[in-house]
């Protein structure tokens, strides 16, 4: 898969899922870090989650913004959905997404909610089993989304016309 340039994608505001704060006790009192989950995208199947580290939570979401500019990949769309139903699986979480027809929605939670409005997914049905942590529930997502395979790509491999896929 080659890597995908970011200056030439259209890419939205970035969305920060989660920030997480972390205490230090040491025998001056307590020092502080944070995390800051960001996922940005161009809402046209361009997608890239970052998580960023630091002292101030400016810098973490600056920080997670920048890794999420370098791990943007491609995810198929299909008019406004997913191509077939897959479950994304991160640690304990599991993600079942499902394709819906038009006018359906996101049907989705926080974490969740947030990659596909970054993706460009507007019709989506998904289900959240096993562990909630919001940040393994975006993982989950994105290797659900990842794992997604369109009928081209799929006819493409296999050396067969499009509507073979189908039959």
């Amino acid at each position: 898969m080659s890597a995908i340039n970011p200056s030439e994608l259209d890419l939205q505001e970035e969305t920060v899922i989660k920030i997480n704060r972390t205490a230090k006790v040491t025998s001056r009192g307590k020092r502080f870090r944070f995390s800051a989950l960001v996922a940005i995208g161009d809402a046209k199947g361009h997608i890239g989650i970052g998580l960023g580290k630091s002292n101030e939570v400016i810098s973490a979401i600056q920080k997670g913004k920048d890794i999420a500019r370098r791990n943007i990949v491609k995810i198929p769309v299909i008019n406004g959905t997913v191509p077939h139903k897959i479950i994304g699986k991160h640690g304990a979480s599991r993600v079942m997404i499902k394709p819906a027809s038009p006018g359906t929605g996101i049907i989705a939670g926080g974490g969740v909610r947030a990659v596909m409005e970054q993706v460009g997914i507007h019709n989506v049905l998904t289900k959240r089993y096993g562990s909630k942590n919001s940040s393994n529930m975006v993982f989950a997502t994105l290797n659900g989304l990842l794992n997604l395979k369109d009928a081209v790509a799929i006819a493409n491999k296999r050396g067969i016309r499009i509507g073979e896929v189908f039959s």
